[in-house]
């Protein structure tokens, strides 16, 4: 880290008490709704591309694409027997307007193990937020789409963090699932559970649409022009019930902070910083920046899904040696912990670069809690941010960034073999629900 220009180095000596992270954070998360294809998502936009080229950030531009609108109705949860009751429920984006009723059938975690154990046919399954301890993490659109590939009719998302919070989050990516889902409070799911034991049988009414829609990608540039390019991004977009703070604010937060320590680097190659649109409701923004970059040209990915949030920073690389060689290496030299998971995952925007053979890293962060916390709930909101993670993760970012650029411009960034990559999400025991969430790519049968 002794070659950082003076000029350089006076950037992160500003950033230490630089007020423009919150500042951004602030004007973000007042917005209220920016969920893709809305206009909170335009307004959100607009503040991104401020926020670039304020921190020096070059040729900052809008890059639209179609995407899948899904508009929030009214959601009803009624238990007729044995008692008759109701309970508050918030629709998962993408659910269809639809009408069913079924006996509830508790499945645990909803983990695909426990599904086979249960009859689901005909019913409504309730499902836990999280998973057990000692695997790893099981998504949301897994368990729907596994219960449903067992007959269910209808699920039921219970969180596991209480507080009358009931969750959000897609279930498909970009399009229309095939049945209804809601998610439900830890409370409710008290009872959900409870008369399921009992014999309950329960109606989940939803009242939704989705529609031809468009969000944008925000992108600029960073360092020299070079053929060769890094792309640094995070997601802007945030779920209609939240404010969105800790999910993704504090990682597009964490990237403008980053960008602008970034542009006063001498960085050996090209960085394309992106905000990305649409995340939240199938990653359509990382998969339309991936069809139409040269992706030969693109040397690696720094996806920043989660960092700023929590104090101790998570670098998830994704079957690459090289990024966690780099990252490690950063994180010793500047005696800052960073956590290295290898282990891959197909549920952030990294993941179509992933698929494409690109070496990426994610960097996050995590309270230590299994599960998203706050996120995805009413709670994520503005007040559960220090803002001194972001401006350090900002800081560590830069110097993934400027570490990996170098290792590219030298050659040492090896791509992902595809028989790897696909013997690596097999060993971490996706195969079956990435399956049944349909985005298990057809190349790796």
């Amino acid at each position: 880290m002794d070659d950082i220009s003076p000029a350089a180095r006076d950037v992160f000596a500003r950033t230490w008490t630089d007020d423009r992270p919150w500042e951004f954070l602030s004007r973000l998360t007042a917005l209220g709704d920016r969920m893709a294809g809305t206009d909170g998502d335009r307004r959100a936009g607009e503040l991104v591309a401020e926020a670039f080229e304020d921190a020096g950030v070059r040729d900052v531009e809008y890059d639209p694409f179609e995407m899948a609108c899904w508009t929030r109705g009214k959601t009803t949860l009624t238990v007729a027997a044995p008692d008759s009751r109701s309970f508050e429920a918030v629709a998962l984006p993408y659910a269809p307007s639809a009408d069913v009723s079924g006996p509830l059938v508790d499945v645990g975690y909803g983990t695909p193990d426990e599904i086979d154990e249960t009859d689901v046919d005909g019913a409504i399954a309730v499902a836990s937020t999280t998973t057990p301890a000692g695997g790893r993490f099981v998504h949301r659109m897994e368990k729907f789409g596994y219960a449903l590939g067992a007959g269910a009719v209808g699920f039921l998302f219970v969180n596991h963090v209480p507080g009358q919070l009931p969750p959000t989050g897609a279930l498909r990516y970009d399009e229309e699932a095939p049945a209804p889902a809601a998610g439900v409070s830890k409370e409710t799911g008290v009872w959900l559970r409870d008369y399921a034991e009992r014999g309950g049988e329960a109606r989940l009414t939803i009242d939704a649409e989705t529609t031809p829609g468009e969000s944008r990608n925000v992108e600029g540039r960073v360092g020299p022009d070079t053929d060769r390019e890094l792309v640094v991004c995070a997601h802007y977009d945030a779920h209609d019930i939240a404010e969105g703070a800790l999910d993704n604010g504090c990682g597009i937060a964490t990237v403008v902070t980053a960008a602008r320590i970034l542009a006063a680097m001498d960085l050996p190659l090209g960085v394309r910083v992106v905000g990305v649109g649409a995340e939240e409701l199938g990653l359509t923004g990382a998969e339309h920046l991936v069809d139409r970059l040269d992706l030969d040209s693109v040397a690696a990915v720094v996806n920043v899904d989660g960092a700023g949030r929590f104090r101790d920073l998570v670098a998830m690389t994704h079957a690459s040696e090289s990024t966690a060689e780099v990252v490690s290496r950063v994180g010793d030299e500047s005696n800052h912990p960073i956590r290295v998971e290898e282990e891959p995952h197909p549920f952030s925007d990294q993941w179509p670069f992933v698929r494409a053979g690109v070496p990426s890293v994610q960097l996050h962060s995590d309270s230590g809690e299994r599960g998203r916390g706050w996120g995805h709930t009413h709670a994520d909101t503005r007040d559960k941010v220090d803002e001194r993670n972001i401006r350090e993760h900002a800081m560590l970012t830069a110097l993934v960034v400027r570490e990996l650029a170098s290792e590219a411009a030298a050659g040492t960034v090896s791509r992902l073999d595809d028989d790897e990559l696909a013997a690596a999400f097999r060993h971490a025991d996706f195969e079956v629900g990435m399956k049944a969430a349909g985005i298990w790519p057809t190349g790796w049968d």
